[in-house]
């Protein structure tokens, strides 16, 4: 189906031309993204094995892919010591696993990148490997190191293949209202951070947006996640036009969200290709999210927010001068992402992205783009400033939960 305008011919030569525009994307950049296959030899799948073979104490572990209610009820049986060492024992797993304790979590995690540095620095001396291989094993390995410092909570980590991470950003288990970054292409392990042009990077996203909530409401107890915990697509090859790796996404973000301790509101803040990843995931979330905000979103994989089955707010923003408007919104056998998030009858409250720079400064300090989102994830939605055509966009807003 085609997302489009007036009158059936326009329609047609539209989607056409979109058509075109897509398939040369994809021959200049290459259908298929070249991926690294996760072997049993690698760390995960290791762990995953020795984890299903344990016990602690007489009692099997519980499957790793089983409910957080279920999780949460196995460690709430074991004693401080148990835990501690299930965590050491097996980090990757314990880690990694939705429903067992944060900060449990973060001492796995801790762990785990204690592993995996190991693992990176042998490879920077490893002969078998190419100059390049090397060279990357050093990248991998000052990133984990950076982890590593100041007692930074990882909420996940795993370094199969690209790799995948999420942190947090104040105290989780006390939040009341919790906000969760998801990024589009190109996360991984290397690009969750970045040291230039940081705001353009999961944790810089973070961090920039836990400043301004605080900024915005000191009193409110609020946390904020930067989650790249999925495998992100490529450049702007076929898996960034289609909705294969934001299905599996969309899974993981669902789990997540439910697995968070206490009774907190979310905020989803979406970027570019995590635009999609929330769409799809969009109408299995729990009620405990209130807001979905997307960013230079390439599309929803819905033709209006009506269609995305949820009671939170929908917002969307777009800076005057982000590339993503000329991709085109479409969704023709697969291809496409459906209808543009910002146009006026999708049915999103249109912010103002005053003061974003292009596609991937929506998180810079001291812009209205920034502002907007701290409101939202603070719940403070009577000084949202909407985009200056919206009229719909504070529509209700008097009537919502807000301070």
């Amino acid at each position: 189906m085609t997302y489009f305008g007036s009158s059936p011919t326009l329609s047609a030569w539209r989607a056409l031309l979109a058509l075109a525009v897509v398939f040369v994307m994809l021959s200049t950049t290459g259908w298929t993204a070249v991926r690294h296959q996760p072997t049993e030899s690698e760390p995960r799948p290791a762990a995953l094995a020795a984890w299903e073979r344990g016990s602690i104490d007489g009692r099997d572990l519980p499957d790793p892919l089983a409910p957080p209610e279920a999780v949460d009820r196995f460690f709430d049986r074991l004693g401080g010591k148990q835990r501690t060492r299930l965590a050491d024992r097996h980090p990757l797993v314990v880690g990694n696993l939705e429903g067992a304790p944060v900060t449990l979590r973060y001492r796995a995690n801790h762990r785990a990148l204690v592993m995996a540095r190991k693992t990176e620095e042998q490879r920077t001396r490893d002969p078998r490997l190419s100059p390049a291989g090397r060279h990357e094993a050093g990248r991998r390995q000052h990133r984990i190191e950076s982890l590593l410092r100041g007692g930074r909570q990882i909420l996940s980590f795993d370094p199969t293949g690209a790799g995948r991470a999420a942190e947090v950003f104040g105290d989780l288990d006390r939040a009341e209202r919790v906000s969760v970054v998801v990024p589009g292409v190109d996360t991984n392990l290397l690009t969750f951070e970045k040291t230039k042009r940081r705001y353009t990077a999961p944790v810089g996203m973070a961090q920039s947006l836990y400043a301004a909530e605080r900024t915005a409401s000191p009193r409110s107890r609020t946390a904020v996640i930067a989650w790249a915990d999925y495998t992100a697509p490529v450049g702007l090859g076929m898996d960034a036009a289609i909705g294969r790796l934001a299905r599996d996404g969309a899974e993981r973000l669902g789990s997540m969200v439910g697995a968070l301790p206490g009774q907190p509101s979310v905020a989803l803040f979406c970027h570019s290709y995590g635009s999609v990843v929330c769409g799809v995931a969009a109408r299995e979330l729990p009620s405990r999210v209130t807001d979905i905000a997307v960013a230079g979103s390439p599309g929803m994989r819905v033709e209006n927010a009506a269609e995305l089955g949820t009671r939170a707010r929908v917002w969307a923003m777009r800076d005057a001068d982000d590339w993503i408007a000329d991709v085109p919104y479409l969704a023709v056998g697969g291809l496409g992402h459906g209808a543009d998030p910002v146009a006026p009858d999708f049915g999103a409250r249109i912010l103002s992205a005053d003061g974003a720079v292009g596609h991937a400064g929506y998180f810079e300090p001291d812009t209205g783009s920034l502002d907007n989102f701290a409101r939202i994830g603070v719940g403070s939605y009577r000084t949202v400033s909407c985009a200056s055509a919206n009229t719909a966009c504070s529509s209700g807003i008097y009537g919502a939960e807000g301070i």
